[in-house]
């Protein structure tokens, strides 16, 4: 390795509370090399620093690919060597330090294989590499991951999905528009800094007179609009392109090639995570479907709260008490690796597979599995007299199964949505906060149907997938339905705990659009994901649905063509049916016993 790619520091790190390690491991002098070029199978030229102890020997590596610039995990990467481990942590193409054109997904398996190899290989290494992070480092994991690096013995994937249309990009067919613009505005900033660095030079305004005038960066002029959006990020304008799961996203699709996978993952999902349930389905994918049966036996899930969300005791407006704060993303991942590159006896050692965080009682539980083998699926039926408009009206949850009952209908206007109130939201907290928030203003409108049941008589426990059977007919060809789980407090609060949407014309799949019959009724299942939530005695459940949640998803503008056509938007009075023929009910795993 040339040391004289960066520079050359020696560290002796004694104890760093933030690893919460079970003992205090042996510790090393440590020695990082920076900005070390590893050349892809293409001559592109990437660039990583590396953290590794300054003794004689050959240590597992742990390696981190990400587009948020390798300088930020210097601390970890300290604290790892120090372990006894190789730490790499590299920036991906087109980022930062590293040559070639950033997109999303598009050689994150090609350049993952190559720089494990290249890890594995290294003189300090024993050819062991397991890789962390989250959220999108987590998909350069698991797209390194289903290229099958012979070298790669683990992962330890944060936050992260299962699907790069759905559950990323899009969510059951609307659009993640809050996360897809907020997420590509940061990523572009780099990109316009790599573009400016190509083109400054002093030299060539020199002459310029009067000095005032003198051209800063020599840039040509940026344009405008949708043209600089192609010029930065061309990548979200094809996501545009592609509203249906086609083979734009099947070529990068990780919950399609469980079976290319051969490795233990510890798998981290997180309550109020945008990823959650591709989180989820990843760890109940991969027990099944993992390339190897010790890659199915090594499958774990650990369940935190916050996530993009937020971290800590205090996610959103709520307080989760103080075992919330016992879970440390980079001090599991040193465990993980502990035990099952170390061979240490740790927590997962001894714990069960599965251990999720339950709210309400704000507790850590173990579990055999995910979804709780003892959860029973129980249907709370919506009710109503036709009237279950705002929290001022008379819709009701029970599980009587509904007789002849009158429909529900509100107008949605897509001119005037529901906005979003904090809920699953990355990445930009300062101009959208995310997590549980008070949803009492969404309730207070007329275009939300509100169904609570009555105040609990004993804590009730719901955890695991929860579903919506919804039994629906618009005036209008196309529109969206959403739907939010609430646990409402004595005093009134009300905390969201999941929610979902589906898009009435991907209602049958999200490969093909099929337009409604205005006034047909149709079966709508949307899905909201998961929750793990005590509600103590007092509290109600409640469902909210309408028709948008905006700006966390595009407005449907209901008239059935592509809404970026510029034909304008139409109001739709939308209507759920909840009768003996359409029996609509929301879909809850009870937990008997705690």
């Amino acid at each position: 390795m040339n040391e004289k790619s960066g520079l050359v520091l020696l560290f002796f790190v004694f104890f760093v509370t933030a690893v919460n390690a079970e003992s205090a491991p042996e510790v090393h002098p440590i020695k990082i090399e920076r900005a070390v070029p590893v050349t892809m199978r293409d001559n592109t030229v990437l660039r990583a620093d590396v953290y590794r102890p300054d003794i004689e020997g050959r240590f597992p590596v742990l390696l981190e690919r990400t587009p948020y610039n390798k300088d930020t995990i210097s601390e970890f990467g300290m604290t790892a060597a120090a372990r006894g481990y190789v730490v790499i942590v590299q920036d991906v193409r087109g980022r930062y330090t590293s040559e070639g054109d950033w997109y999303p997904f598009k050689y994150e398996s090609q350049d993952g294989y190559d720089t494990v190899e290249w890890a594995a290989a290294l003189p300090s290494s024993n050819g062991k590499v397991g890789m962390f992070g989250g959220s999108y480092v987590g998909a350069t994991q698991l797209l390194a991951a289903i290229a099958h690096p012979p070298h790669l013995a683990g992962l330890c994937t944060y936050v992260t999905a299962s699907n790069y249309h759905d559950g990323w990009t899009y969510q059951g067919g609307a659009f993640e528009q809050w996360f897809n613009e907020s997420w590509t505005s940061g990523l572009a900033q780099d990109t316009l800094n790599r573009a400016v660095k190509k083109t400054a030079n002093a030299i060539e305004g020199v002459q310029t007179l009067p000095l005032s005038s003198y051209p800063l960066f020599n840039a040509p002029a940026l344009p405008g609009g949708s043209d600089l959006t192609k010029a930065l990020a061309p990548y979200f304008l094809d996501w545009l392109d592609h509203p249906i799961y086609d083979d734009y996203w099947k070529r990068w699709s990780i919950d399609e090639h469980y079976p290319d996978i051969n490795v233990p993952v510890l798998n981290i999902a997180a309550w109020y995570d945008i990823f959650q349930g591709g989180s989820l389905r990843n760890y109940v994918g991969l027990k099944a479907h993992a390339g190897s049966e010790p890659a199915r036996r090594g499958q774990r899930l650990l369940v935190v709260i916050g996530g993009h969300a937020g971290q800590g005791r205090n996610i959103g407006e709520m307080d989760f008490g103080p075992k919330a704060v016992e879970f440390s993303e980079y001090g599991t991942t040193l465990r993980w690796y502990d035990y099952l590159l170390k061979g240490m006896a740790n927590q997962f050692t001894t714990e069960k597979p599965v251990k999720i965080f339950v709210m309400g009682s704000n507790v850590w539980r173990e579990e055999d599995d995910w979804p709780l083998a003892r959860a029973r699926n129980t249907k709370y039926y919506l009710h109503s007299s036709g009237g279950a408009n705002s929290v001022r009206g008379d819709g009701t949850l029970s599980t009587a199964i509904p007789n002849s009952e009158s429909f529900d209908h509100y107008l949605y206007d897509p001119a005037n949505p529901v906005m979003t109130i904090g809920g699953p939201l990355c990445c930009d907290r300062d101009h959208m906060a995310a997590g549980p928030r008070d949803q009492r203003p969404v309730e207070a409108r007329d275009d939300v149907l509100v169904y609570s049941t009555p105040p609990m008589d004993q804590d009730v426990e719901v955890t695991g997938p929860i579903g919506l059977e919804l039994y629906a007919k618009s005036s209008s060809v196309d529109t969206d339905f959403t739907a939010k789980l609430i646990d409402v407090w004595p005093d009134g609060f009300a905390q969201n705990l999941t929610e979902g949407i589906v898009r009435a014309r991907y209602r049958n799949s999200q490969e093909r659009a099929e337009l409604m019959n205005p006034g047909e009724v149709y079966k709508f299942m949307i899905d909201l994901w998961s929750t793990s939530d005590l509600l103590r005695k007092g509290h109600k459940l409640r469902l909210e649905i309408s028709s948008s949640n905006f700006p966390r998803f595009d407005r449907n503008l209901n008239t059935g063509v592509d809404d970026r056509l510029g034909l304008g938007m139409i109001k739709a009075t939308n209507s759920i049916l909840h009768d003996h023929q359409h029996p609509s009910a929301l879909i809850l795993p009870i937990v008997s016993d705690r």
